[in-house]
């Protein structure tokens, strides 16, 4: 492609770079936008605008809304005392998508890496401690991912606020419709170590 084509170039480089997308499915997405100009294209690029001018971090919580406190901190119905800490934003969306649980949520921003450099002011463990010393929070839910680091990040968070409030954690172990032999042996012995009364 030649001069003629440098904005679109330049389109499909920057899309290239989203997670997920690799150069060839970012000139994919590129040609259908332009396919779809009226349909997608011009919609996409002004919503992009707007929310590049708009989008902000949650000031208590670190979710992304649009305003300085996100829907789920300013709602009242959300005030149930649970806390449910979680790594980024994703993992937020994901358990509102759930539908299951009706509380507040504390992003945390990554976990504790001594690899990456990253300590507990480089997350915002210091600003959970500060929110369950003064709103009045019952019980916090560590939603960590079970790596090593998540676990590490949940060890931590665990010692640094024992005694001020419930700590519990997300059960692991067999997804639904999860079938043993698939399963690798981290998730098989998480689920042996968790089980429960029938």
């Amino acid at each position: 492609m030649g001069n003629s084509t440098r904005d679109i170039d330049a389109l499909i480089e920057l899309m290239a770079k989203l997670p997920g997308l690799g150069p060839r499915s970012a000139r994919r997405a590129v040609l259908h936008l332009i396919r779809k100009r009226a349909l997608l294209l011009t919609p996409l690029a002004d919503m992009m605008q707007q929310v590049a001018a708009t989008a902000r971090e949650c000031a208590r919580c670190g979710n992304v809304g649009t305003e300085d406190l996100c829907d789920i901190c300013n709602s009242e119905k959300r005030a149930t005392g649970e806390l449910c800490v979680v790594e980024d934003v994703a993992d937020l969306w994901a358990m509102e998508r759930s539908g299951v649980f009706k509380g507040r949520y504390h992003v945390l921003g990554g976990t504790l890496s001594a690899l990456d450099s990253i300590g507990p002011e480089e997350l915002r463990i210091p600003r959970l401690v500060t929110r369950v010393e003064t709103e009045e929070i019952t019980e916090v839910i560590l939603a960590v991912g079970a790596t090593i680091d998540g676990q590490t990040t949940a060890h931590y968070i665990a010692d640094q606020l024992e005694g001020r409030v419930r700590l519990t954690s997300l059960a692991q172990g067999v997804p639904i419709g999860g079938e043993l032999d698939y399963l690798d042996d981290g998730t098989i012995t998480a689920a042996l170590n968790a089980r429960k009364d029938i």
